[in-house]
C-alpha cells in the first residue's frame, strides 16, 4: 500500500502545456501590457493584482472557452485516474484564477482546486482580484510574497484530511512551487529549470514518473 494520500499539482506548465494568462494575452491582444507588469520590479502578489486589471470588461465565458483550448501535458489524464484508483486525493494549487482551476478540476475529476478569486459579475470580469494568500509579508524572501502560498495551502489541506506533509506528493515547475515541493513527502520538479530541480527529490519530464512512486 502506498504511503501517499494526497497529490498536489501546479496548473500552468505542469498540468497544462501553456500558461493561462499568456494564452489570454495572446488571444485578446494585451501581451505587451502583460510583459510590462511581469518584468517590473513589483512584488509578486502586486503583479497578480495588476495583471487581473488587464482582464477588466472581458467576457468570462469567452475566457473559459480559450482556457479549455490549452492542451494538457502528456499523460495527465492517465496519471490522475491511476492516483484515484489508489485512493490518493488530488488537488490543483495555482496562482491563476479559481474559475478556470475549478473547470480543470471538474474535467480531470480531481478533488480540490485552490487559486485566486477573479471577481466576475454577470459573466463580465471586473478586474478585481481577491488573492488566496491572507498572510502577506512583503519583506519576506519566500512564498509569502506571492498571491498564493502553496505550502500553506498544502499544509492546510493535509490537516483537513488528517494526514502529514510526508504523505503528500507535490508537483510543480517554477519558483512559486518551491515551498510546497521542499516540504512535501515527495517533491517532483516537472519540466523545470536546473535551479528549480535542486529543490526537488525527483526531476522529470514524464508525468508518469509519479506512478513509479505509489
Amino acid at each position: 500500500m502506498t504511503k501517499f494520500k494526497l497529490a498536489v499539482f501546479d496548473m500552468d506548465g505542469t498540468l497544462l502545456k501553456n500558461r493561462t494568462i499568456f494564452v489570454f494575452a495572446d488571444k485578446k491582444g494585451f501581451m505587451d501590457e502583460l510583459l510590462k507588469i511581469v518584468n517590473s520590479d513589483r512584488i509578486s502578489y502586486e503583479k497578480s493584482i495588476e495583471i487581473a486589471k488587464l482582464l477588466k470588461g472581458m467576457n468570462a465565458g469567452e475566457l473559459l472557452d480559450i482556457f479549455r483550448g490549452i492542451p494538457l501535458q502528456d499523460n495527465v489524464e492517465t496519471v490522475i485516474k491511476k492516483l484515484k484508483k489508489k485512493d490518493i486525493k488530488t488537488a490543483i494549487i495555482t496562482n491563476s484564477y479559481q474559475f478556470v482551476a475549478d473547470d480543470l478540476k471538474k474535467r480531470l475529476r480531481m478533488d480540490y482546486a485552490f487559486a485566486n478569486n477573479l471577481i466576475i459579475e454577470e459573466d463580465i470580469v471586473t478586474g478585481e482580484l481577491i488573492i488566496n494568500n491572507k498572510d502577506l509579508r512583503a519583506r519576506y524572501n519566500g512564498c509569502k510574497v506571492h498571491s498564493i502560498c502553496k505550502e500553506c495551502v498544502m499544509e492546510d489541506l493535509a490537516k483537513e484530511l488528517g494526514i502529514t506533509k510526508g504523505e503528500v506528493i507535490a508537483v510543480g515547475d517554477s519558483a512559486i512551487d518551491i515551498c510546497m515541493i521542499e516540504k512535501a513527502g515527495l517533491g517532483i520538479a516537472f519540466n523545470a529549470s536546473e535551479k528549480m530541480q535542486k529543490h526537488a527529490d525527483i526531476s522529470t519530464g514524464d508525468m508518469r514518473t509519479i506512478l513509479t512512486h505509489i
